[in-house]
């Protein structure tokens, strides 16, 4: 909504040193979005004056006309002969009165006017246009000719209302009434504690039989319809200069005088009003729910096949308007015959949902449709239906007739009860009851009692259907910005749940293993399934599709991670960052299929554990989950050595860097699972509830899959079940024991067949050590048939053993080695390499 300073004036006397900064600043502080503040000829210097033209003569032999004319000015050149000026316009003849600007001016934008010679003739100012002069478009091209009661010399910049400044409101669906300016004006009024002048006070006649006939067969789609006749206009009339300015000003096209006083009554009032040509009605107008398959042609000369939810406005002929939106093209004020002398002013309230429905099934938004949309006071419509009337009989010589015909539904006044704390509460500010009881009384509500206040609601104020929204109101208008900032004071015992605390550490840990964060929305599509190369009977087929998608291309819920990421790292690396580890944590969604209809909760009331308990049967399972993805190198070379690549190790050190978290040692086996390499992919278990349990998987993605979805070589990645390792953990992050006495180390090097797993052999190894043992790395495999044999390797160790107590002899440290190698032997058939 763009609300011209001086416009706002009108019904706000606000101080005369307060500028729209300063009106921008009090309005932010009431809760409103003033975006910019447009500083309208701001960069304007006159002299800019009423000119007369006096002669024209058409110079030839160029490649476009060009016109030399001579402009009476009056004294405003400081000798009164004519003004000679060179232009190109072709829309003004001699005897009109323009808009002409002197040397010594400056126009918008920082263009200076001097005298200068072109096209064989010396031009002593300009002749102006609504673009020159920054105005925006009036509906015409071409100069500026102004109506002939203007006075030669007249200074230009006052009677086009060139200097102004303009507050530009982004307004929110619940403040419907501030797409007016005397919904702004009331806030204004507010902000500096002056009195509204209401334009919506005037004296309004009684309904009587004798108006135009009209007929509601929907009372639900339009529960008021105020029609009022003027006849006798003068189809010559135009806009004046005065309204055309306000409309530029508001961000609107002037159109004709009848389409320019309504559009200027919805702009002052925020009722949307529609005038008919009355020769062109036929019978009575109507209200009801379109037949299916009827057609309109809207105004905007597009034909419209009509669903049976759209609400619109008929004659005798069938529908000649949608309801709120658009009017139909057959019963158009046309301004260019000039026939048009008799009209019917319609002013409405419509059902927001209703128009707002209307709207989108035909993507016809309208000036009206927003309006309606957020909220329109019913019981404006026969005060705008005045208002406009009004200014027909002004500017267009017409005569208002008797009759008038208003229409209404029963609807008594909506009342809140509210606790005369219950801001205080809110709050956590004590504002006391006459605070509230002044506060809300300023917004337009009546409001009785002490303790207990009964608030009855301003028609103008829909969204006002509860306690909250009135201690929204008392909180805004005394000022966000006066809310002490107190933290909350926790009551003993609470604080983060052990779910949050592992999910934090795991967040830690992977960032401090070099991993970036990397959030993704929630939202995937059948094609990066399909990408994956997941099996037809995949549990990750199944999905939670939504009803209603940001994207068509992603309607459901993910049920893995790696989707996003996977997204995450090709925008990355496709941008040039080629190193890349990034990590999630989040949310997937897996439906069971015995999800139940979810119930509608009480908004009175706090939900009963059972509602609550149904409320939740009706969600799909949404296990917690951390992933990482990897590409490029994992380590950079330099000066101090030669850098690796990332690969499936890493990733399978991410889950376990995971696990140590919750405390957990996983278990390493080889596995083939989607996407993943079938040969370089890792399952991960833990010890879930006293059974070895599948808690995710790791290792290199499937070179297909790298190929579909347009992935670096060799990326890597690891997904992980959280809330698996949270109940295999014990829930308690252990500190480190520190001990004072020295480490004694042990390696060993151990022969296998080359299908025993690693892993296999460095349980066996832990389990045989004992307690002693406090640490256990492998750092080398070696494969040579020469030495070992054939189908043989040699995994090496390094065995760290330590006491809390004492230091360890090299008997003892000798003692726990032989016992673990004993064990891996027995295991796994190792042999101590010599």
């Amino acid at each position: 909504m763009r609300v011209p300073l001086s416009w706002l004036r009108e019904y706000v006397d606000l101080p005369a040193t307060e500028t729209g900064r300063d009106v921008q600043e009090k309005l932010v502080s009431a809760g409103l979005e003033v975006e910019t503040v447009e500083q309208l000829g701001a960069d304007l210097k006159g002299p800019l004056v009423v000119g007369q033209v006096l002669t024209i003569e058409e110079l030839e032999g160029f490649k476009k006309p060009i016109r030399f004319c001579t402009v009476d000015v009056g004294r405003a050149n400081g000798t009164g002969e004519p003004q000679e000026i060179v232009c190109g316009a072709r829309n003004f003849a001699v005897g009109d009165k323009v808009v002409v600007v002197l040397p010594g001016a400056t126009l918008p934008g920082g263009f200076s006017i001097s005298a200068r010679k072109t096209y064989g003739k010396t031009s002593h100012g300009m002749i102006c246009s609504a673009d020159e002069l920054g105005m925006g478009d009036d509906g015409t091209h071409g100069i500026i000719v102004l109506p002939p009661e203007h006075e030669v010399g007249t200074d230009a910049v006052e009677l086009l209302q060139l200097v102004d400044e303009v507050l530009d409101i982004a307004v929110t669906p619940d403040r419907g009434y501030c797409l007016s300016i005397r919904g702004v004006a009331r806030e204004a009024a507010i902000a500096y504690g002056r009195p509204l002048l209401d334009p919506a006070l005037l004296d309004v006649p009684a309904p009587n039989a004798f108006g135009h006939p009209v007929k509601i067969t929907d009372p639900f789609g339009c529960d008021r319809f105020t029609a009022r006749t003027v006849t006798g206009l003068d189809p010559e009339a135009r806009s004046p200069i005065w309204l055309r300015r306000r409309l530029q000003k508001a961000g609107m096209r002037p159109i004709s005088l009848a389409v320019d006083i309504t559009n200027y009554v919805m702009l002052e009032l925020g009722q949307p009003l529609h005038a008919y040509d009355r020769s062109r009605v036929q019978g009575a107008i109507g209200v009801r729910r379109a037949e299916r398959g009827e057609q309109l042609t809207t105004l905007d000369g597009v034909t419209r096949t009509l669903s049976a939810e759209d609400l619109v406005i008929t004659d005798d002929r069938g529908p000649i308007g949608l309801a709120g939106v658009m009017g139909g093209a057959n019963t158009e004020i046309d301004d260019t015959e000039g026939t048009t002398t008799e009209v019917v002013v319609e002013a409405a309230h419509f059902d927001p949902v209703a128009v707002a429905r209307t709207a989108r099934r035909h993507k016809l938004t309208s000036e009206a449709s927003r309006r309606f949309e957020r909220g329109v006071d019913p019981q404006a419509a026969s005060a705008a239906a005045q208002r406009t009337v009004d200014l027909l009989v002004l500017l267009a010589g017409g005569t208002a007739e008797a009759g008038v015909t208003e229409i209404t539904a029963p609807a008594a006044p909506r009342t809140i009860a509210i606790p005369a704390d219950h801001p205080d509460k809110v709050a956590g500010v004590t504002y006391g009851r006459e605070t509230v009881v002044r506060r809300l009384q300023q917004v337009g509500c009546d409001v009785y009692g002490q303790d207990e206040l009964i608030v009855t609601v301003p028609s103008w104020r829909p969204d006002l259907t509860d306690p909250n929204d009135l201690a929204e109101e008392v909180i805004r208008l005394e000022g966000y910005e006066n809310l002490p900032s107190t933290l909350p004071r926790p009551l003993p015992g609470r604080g983060l749940t052990a779910r949050q605390r592992l999910h934090r550490r795991v967040g830690r840990a992977l960032a401090g293993a070099g991993y970036v964060e990397a959030p993704n929305y929630p939202f995937i599509g059948e094609a990066v399934l399909d990408q994956l190369g997941l099996d037809a009977d995949d549990p990750r087929r199944t999905v939670v599709t939504l009803v209603n998608p940001l994207s068509d291309e992603e309607p459901a819920l993910r049920t893995t991670l790696l989707p996003g990421l996977l997204g995450a790292l090709r925008r990355n690396d496709g941008r040039g960052s080629h190193d890349l580890a990034l990590f999630e944590t989040g949310l997937v969604f897996r439906p069971t299929g015995q999800e139940r209809a979810a119930v509608r909760l009480p908004a009175d009331r706090r939900p009963a554990a059972d509602q609550l308990a149904a409320l939740d049967a009706a969600l799909p399972r949404q296990p917690r989950r951390a992933a990482v993805v990897l590409a490029g190198a994992r380590e950079q070379a330099g000066w101090w050595g030669k850098g690796r690549p990332s690969d499936w190790a890493d990733a399978i050190e991410a889950a376990r860097t995971v696990a140590r978290e919750a405390g957990v040692e996983l278990s390493i086996r080889a596995d083939r699972h989607a996407p993943w390499h079938p040969g370089r992919c890792a399952a991960l278990y833990a010890e879930v509830d006293g059974a070895e349990t599948l808690v995710g998987h790791a290792g290199e993605l499937h070179p297909r899959v790298v190929k579909a979805m347009h992935l670096p070589e060799r990326t890597c990645a690891m997904e992980i079940d959280l809330d698996l390792l949270q109940r295999a953990g014990d829930g308690v992050a252990r500190a480190p024991r520190i001990s004072a006495f020295p480490v004694a180390t042990q390696d060993v090097a151990l022969v296998v067949d080359k299908p025993v797993p690693a892993v296999e052999v460095e349980a066996a190894l832990r389990e045989g050590a004992g307690e002693l043992l406090e640490s256990l790395r492998l750092f080398d495999v070696y494969e040579n048939a020469e030495q070992l044999g054939d189908g043989r390797k040699s995994l090496a160790y390094a065995l760290r053993f330590r006491a809390p107590d004492r230091t360890l002899t090299v008997d003892e440290a000798s003692a726990a080695r032989d016992a673990a190698v004993a064990l891996a032997a027995e295991r796994t058939g190792a042999e101590l390499r010599s």
